[in-house]
């Protein structure tokens, strides 16, 4: 493809910031003239199981590079999720232990593919390199940076003027985010914007250790669900793209109307052009939101799960929410009997079991907001013990659902 065309389809509206243009352009050229693709990394910290839609905005960026020839470069931090990365954090992460990142890091790989094109994708996990690093050898790496620069970043910035701690392996993590560069020998590191000086750090590592500097391309961050802060796991506002597509499709129905041109954008394969389109149709108020959304649920849960799925969920949701009947499938919810005590258990235990609460404290929120429900009959948020039984239904808010079973 000419490199102009393909410039300006890798800096097309889902990309937020590229530095530079002109060294980007310049790395295609190269690449086209010598017939060697660029190395296109992406890290990505399983501190989590589930990939969702936000980690998904990036992800299709490197699909794009992998189409117009390029090799997909994905870092599993197996070793930086053990220190977190502190980007856009107001506090240190609670530390995983290596056992719950493998767990992580197991399904991550299951579920890249459904974006990433496995014939130009190589994965690799950083403990890979750093386990074999001496303590000679870490004096050496950090000796390269100044306190000074490290503590430049937002993040750090903010908790000191706070006087929020800030740990030492945290100082440590964009050290050794730009170790990875070095050591895949990165053209072009993909990432969402917050991460602007980790990649940076990438690039004046790079050039120390006598490589070409790699580019940084930035994409935007998606909003959660919940309308108000970017998508995660951990706080619970997140669609998740292995889950079942009824649960995507409620999901997508229930986003702030303030979000349907985001997703449009950001979560969907949509082309500009119909994007555009339906754009306008809601600021001439000639469609309503509920309708656009319908179409931007069909859109997302078929691209994860097929089209046929994505006519079943969305039958689904009608039969639902108009005829006020149950899902014809549901994500299913185990409860073990270690969990139970007199056949009841703990409403809280049940919600986090389920993954539709990060924790306890927001389980019993939703609770209190009259949000739950088993088999049709609202949870008391004074009575939180409820009876369960194999095959009941659990509901959370409007657009999910769960069949309950029971493991002896």
């Amino acid at each position: 493809m000419d490199v102009d065309l393909a410039l300006e389809r890798l800096l097309d509206f889902r990309t937020a910031e590229v530095f530079t243009r002109d060294e980007l352009r310049e790395k295609l050229m190269q690449s086209a003239k010598k017939n060697r693709p660029l190395r296109v990394k992406l890290g990505v910290d399983p501190t989590a199981s589930d990939i969702h839609l936000g980690h998904a905005v990036v992800l299709r960026k490197m699909r794009q590079f992998q189409d117009l020839g390029h090799i997909g470069v994905l870092i599993v931090g197996d070793y930086t999720a053990m220190v977190g990365d502190p980007s856009g954090r107001s506090k240190t992460r609670p530390q995983l232990s290596y056992a719950e990142i493998e767990r992580n890091a197991v399904t991550y790989k299951e579920q890249v593919f459904k974006i990433l094109d496995p014939e130009r994708t190589e994965i690799v996990l950083n403990g890979d390199w750093f386990k074999e690093l001496g303590f000679a050898e870490v004096l050496s790496l950090t000796s390269r940076f100044t306190v000074a620069r490290l503590l430049e970043r937002d993040d750090f910035e903010k908790r000191l003027s706070r006087n929020h701690p800030i740990g030492l392996h945290e100082v440590l993590y964009p050290v050794m985010q730009a170790y990875d560069s070095v050591m895949v020998r990165a053209d072009v590191e993909l990432g969402a914007t917050e991460q602007t000086f980790n990649i940076l750090m990438g690039r004046q590592l790079q050039e120390q250790m006598g490589q070409e500097r790699q580019i940084g391309l930035l994409v935007p961050i998606l909003t959660g669900t919940c309308g108000s802060v970017r998508m995660s796991k951990t706080i619970g506002n997140y669609i998740g793209i292995a889950q079942s597509p009824q649960e995507m499709f409620g999901k997508t129905m229930s986003i702030p109307d303030k979000l349907i041109c985001e997703y449009l954008r950001l979560a969907t394969d949509f082309e500009i052009g119909q994007i555009e389109r339906l754009e306008k149709t809601l600021s001439d108020g000639d469609s309503n939101p509920r309708d656009v959304k319908f179409q931007l649920a069909k859109r997302i849960v078929a691209e994860y799960h097929g089209q046929d799925a994505s006519e079943n969920a969305a039958s689904d949701f009608e039969r639902v929410f108009k005829g006020k009947e149950s899902p014809s499938e549901m994500p299913v919810v185990k409860v073990d009997s270690e969990d139970l005590r007199d056949g009841k258990v703990w409403i809280a235990k049940l919600l986090r079991l389920a993954n539709a609460a990060s924790s306890n404290s927001s389980a019993l929120g939703l609770v209190r907001q009259g949000a739950v429900s088993i088999d049709g009959a609202r949870v008391d948020a004074e009575a939180p013990d409820v009876p369960v039984a194999a095959g009941m239904t659990l509901k959370v808010g409007k657009h999910r659902f769960f069949r309950i079973e029971l493991c002896r």
